[in-house]
């Protein structure tokens, strides 16, 4: 079993920054792909950002520019740096580890980020 542990989010104005973090613990196999989704009022779950345990990044077009996804192996954790916050950022983001295959997902219990002046 893996649990992903988030922490970071929170409120804040318009053009500010937030950085999201994700711990993993428990059975993870070295290849895998960790990412950050989220789902705001109203709105189905997206993908903003995931990295491969090799480093290739993939983001969303509404925050490329604005967002970096970055992880540390050894402390099995990926962060979520976010800048330029705009109101549209809005939303719960929850932590995801997958593996290649796509026979195993976990979810993290997710964070809630306002931005709001």
């Amino acid at each position: 079993q893996v649990q992903l542990v988030e922490s970071g989010g929170g409120l804040v104005q318009p053009g500010g920054s937030l950085r999201l973090s994700c711990a993993a613990s428990g059975s993870i196999g070295s290849i895998n792909i960790m990412g950050w989704y989220r789902q705001a009022p109203g709105k189905e779950r997206e993908l903003v950002a995931h990295i491969t345990s090799g480093g290739v990044t993939n983001y969303a077009d509404s925050v490329k520019g604005r967002f970096t996804i970055s992880r540390d192996n050894a402390k099995n954790t990926v962060y979520l740096q976010m800048n330029s916050l705009e109101p549209d950022d809005t939303a719960i983001y929850y932590c995801n580890l997958r593996y290649h295959s796509g026979l195993s997902t976990s979810w993290g219990q997710g964070t809630q980020v306002t931005v709001s002046s």
